[in-house]
């Protein structure tokens, strides 16, 4: 699962509305995956992406090369576009668990896929 992915989900149990996202992440393992670099795709993406959430789950993993704040200039950033890019599309996660902040709901990721499936008393 690409970070750009887990910056989309959130915890969907019944009667849990609030502070559901970002998911927290436990134990997760990372692969690195090359994926093709589109600043166009990256551009557009960009206003879509809960930037304080996305930052939290970088630096929860490690990873301190985005910047605080996104640029004035983002669209024509040239290295800032390229550390996006491989912090959302090319940072796999692998193996985890994501776990809601609120209700503490686990969902495992198991070779890159979240089973984001509820119980059904959990709907």
């Amino acid at each position: 699962m690409r970070i750009i992915t887990h910056n989309m989900l959130q915890c969907h149990v019944k009667n849990c509305n609030s502070n559901n996202f970002p998911l927290q992440l436990r134990d997760v393992q990372l692969e690195m995956i090359e994926a093709e670099y589109s600043p166009e795709f990256l551009a557009n993406i960009l206003p879509k992406l809960d930037w304080d959430a996305l930052n939290a789950t970088a630096l929860q993993l490690g990873i301190s090369s985005l910047p605080a704040q996104v640029p004035e200039n983002a669209a024509e950033d040239e290295a800032f576009l390229r550390t996006l890019h491989n912090v959302i599309l090319e940072t796999h996660l692998q193996q985890g668990v994501m776990i809601c902040p609120n209700c503490n709901h686990e969902y495992k990721i198991k070779d890159g896929i979240p089973n984001m499936l509820l119980a059904e008393h959990e709907i």
